[in-house]
């Protein structure tokens, strides 16, 4: 029966987005903004300032070029999609065509949003090795589809025999991070391979989200499916500048994917936004082509970090637990002081110690019994948070 409209429910949002959770992690901000004096593990982003090179670049075009202000072609500027396409032929060994499967977007975040609108129709499942990224889910509901959480393992390892059991008629696309938010893992190229066949066997999506590619701890650069011929119709690539060149305010990402695909996906991306902005462009263009020692200097600061960050856990191992990340930059620590769910200890930690974490259950139900932990701050930040979780335990 169709439901009367009343002027009550006309005014009302919509079920999808009465569906949707807001995120955990402003939730937490805004909590310790109205608390004020808060040390922060928690939002993903690096300390570092934006290299000189990338504002500069702006700068200069800004000043002498009216093209810089303007709109792009949807698709990005010409030379950042060549550029991106240079780039992954010598990083990942995968070709793409920059004319028709690459499409520069407001962030990985657009680019995620845009690729499930693109492949998510309503009661479709899309499989969520979890812990998984928080936004994942919303943007699953926000497309109608039902999010499947299969728990990865004790060492958050993917679980292929559970991935395949999860599998269903309705199963339109699984999505991954790798390295991961919020669990620092790197899977291994076995297992994503793996996966990409299911994919292709039972005819489904692998979405790859590969915002922290570059930071691997003592490893390789994660396998790209896409460098498998077979695997292209099955597979969708998301990328980011944000964390790589401290651009996380910047907004530009990118989505490669086979031209069928990307006809749709450019369909979402023109109705979003039209285009990422110009200087936005500009800038992904100086940071790609310019000197990647700033990159390097990141990796090793952040090395650092996370040796601080186990240091420090390890010296409370009577209240946590965790798998050392491999990749990335957070640590999923498990707590053993409580049996509260991981919301109220991330709270109670907040308003208590005056110390940002994110409750572990944010990304899914393996996560609960955890919080997640960001070592992107600055070394003296890392120290005085985990000093106050210290004098709050004991």
């Amino acid at each position: 029966m169709q439901e009367h409209l009343t002027p009550h429910n006309l005014l009302s949002p919509s079920r999808r987005v009465r569906a949707i959770s807001p995120s955990a992690t402003k939730q937490m901000a805004i909590i310790a903004a109205r608390i004020g004096g808060c040390v922060s593990l928690g939002q993903g982003v690096p300390s570092f300032i934006t290299p000189p090179h990338i504002i500069e670049a702006v700068t200069h075009a800004l000043k002498n070029d009216v093209g810089s202000g303007q709109y792009s072609l949807q698709t990005g500027m010409t030379a950042l999609r060549q550029c991106i396409a240079r780039r992954f032929l010598e990083e990942k060994k995968v070709s793409v065509d920059p004319e028709s499967e690459i499409c520069v977007t407001v962030g990985g975040m657009e680019a995620l949003l845009a690729t499930v609108m693109t492949v998510v129709d309503e009661g479709n499942q899309v499989i969520l090795p979890s812990p998984t990224y928080a936004s994942y889910t919303e943007q699953v509901v926000l497309a109608g589809g039902t999010p499947v959480y299969v728990p990865l393992t004790d060492k958050w390892e993917l679980d292929l025999k559970a991935i395949t059991e999860a599998i269903t008629p309705r199963t339109k696309a699984l999505m991954l991070c790798n390295p991961g938010n919020p669990t620092g893992t790197v899977f291994s190229d076995e297992q994503v391979l793996a996966i990409c066949e299911l994919a292709v066997a039972h005819g489904f999506v692998v979405i790859i989200d590969e915002a922290y590619d570059y930071m691997v701890y003592g490893g390789c650069m994660p396998v790209n499916p896409l460098s498998v011929g077979r695997f292209r119709d099955n597979v969708i690539s998301i990328s980011s500048l944000s964390k790589k060149y401290a651009l996380t305010g910047w907004r530009v990402g990118w989505v490669i994917a086979a031209a069928r695909w990307m006809e749709q996906i450019m369909k979402v991306h023109d109705a979003a936004t039209i285009c990422a902005p110009t200087p936005s462009q500009i800038a992904a263009l100086a940071a790609m082509e310019g000197d990647q020692q700033c990159v390097r200097d990141m990796c090793i600061e952040l090395t650092k970090r996370r040796a601080l960050c186990c240091k420090r856990l390890d010296r409370l191992s009577d209240y946590f637990s965790y798998v050392p990340p491999r990749g990335a930059f957070y640590v999923m620590s498990k707590y053993r002081f409580t049996d509260d769910n991981s919301k109220e200890v991330a709270i109670r930690l907040l308003e208590e110690a005056k110390v940002i974490t994110i409750p572990g259950g944010a990304f899914g139900l393996g996560g609960e019994g955890h919080l997640r932990l960001s070592f992107g701050g600055e070394e003296k930040v890392i120290d005085e948070a985990f000093d106050r979780i210290e004098r709050w335990l004991r």
